[in-house]
């Protein structure tokens, strides 16, 4: 069996080794090109370019910057592929890519709900108990195609790093699984009335305040840590928190106001309920423990903090 593989992130290396620990023939990589990471711009090429090179050393690895040339899809099409498998990689594949052979992309929820960018915050966000990962047909659509294959997992409490994580490997037994039994699936045509769709993160999500619920605070930290992370309109970022469970439902007569404090944290009350904070960092310092913080501004139980 011949397979094409794009991807990019370490999601999506996850899987590419996943079909290369199973003995599918890759015949070659696409992927995105290299970018130019941190302050100094040092270009750096993806956690799929940076696997590919290491373990799969004879398998070309393709970098366009775009799919739309008919070069490329001659290109796919030389290379006679039974599949071509997909895994977040960032581009959108041209139709005349989709007809030279079956296209599986693995989408990181439970389709139709989170087609789009960011599936694994966005259920985190929404509070979802379970989500998973989606084997799929590709078409035209974004995520709209005929499903093959689901597997799932609980995500309450887990953020959104340990999901990437989790669901990485999910998809790569998913994607296993879905290529040997092909023949034997019966694709299920998506219910549109059913769909969310989930856009790009941007910094801008990661503003919160404490007339929120403890709940949505705690969703958000989950889900946009460590990027971009939650932060007030002060600026002041929250490095670590945790639920006070004891305090679901509970309403206060003030929102922001500090309700105790230990050694190294303390608790703060919100539209609903109570989170407790653990580390801090103010703009342009260095990350400190919350109580340090408080003392540094004098601020104690029954004063509105940050």
């Amino acid at each position: 069996m011949n397979i094409i593989f794009m991807g990019t992130p370490e999601y999506a290396a996850k899987i590419l080794r996943a079909l290369a620990e199973a003995k599918f023939e890759i015949a070659a990589v696409f992927t995105q090109p290299d970018k130019p990471v941190g302050r100094k711009q040092i270009l750096t090429p993806s956690e799929v370019k940076i696997y590919a090179q290491r373990h799969l050393p004879s398998v070309p690895i393709f970098q366009p910057a775009s799919l739309k040339d008919e070069a490329v899809a001659a290109q796919i099409k030389e290379l006679k592929p039974d599949f071509i498998v997909v895994a977040a990689y960032g581009k959108i594949l041209p139709q005349t890519i989709l007809d030279i052979a079956p296209c599986i992309n693995l989408h990181a929820s439970i389709l139709p709900k989170y087609r789009g960018a960011s599936p694994i915050q966005s259920a985190i966000l929404a509070g979802e108990k379970q989500t998973g990962v989606t084997a799929m047909l590709m078409d035209a659509g974004l995520d709209t195609g005929d499903m093959l294959d689901f597997a799932y997992t609980p995500c309450e409490d887990k953020t959104a790093a340990q999901l990437f994580d989790e669901l990485g490997d999910l998809a790569g037994e998913l994607i296993v699984k879905t290529l040997r039994n092909f023949a034997n699936l019966t694709p299920l045509r998506q219910d549109d009335a059913q769909a969310t769709q989930c856009k790009k993160i941007s910094k801008s999500d990661g503003l919160f305040s404490f007339e929120q619920s403890a709940e949505q605070i705690y969703n958000k930290f989950r889900a946009l840590t460590p990027w971009p992370g939650i932060y007030l309109a002060s600026g002041l970022k929250i490095l670590e928190l945790e639920l006070l469970r004891e305090s679901r439902g509970r309403k206060f007569e003030r929102t922001g106001e500090i309700l105790s404090v230990d050694k190294f944290s303390f608790c703060v009350s919100c539209g609903e309920g109570a989170i407790k904070i653990l580390k801090v960092q103010e703009p342009g310092k260095k990350p400190v423990d919350a109580s340090a913080y408080l003392n540094g501004k004098r601020l104690g139980i029954g004063d509105i903090a940050l």
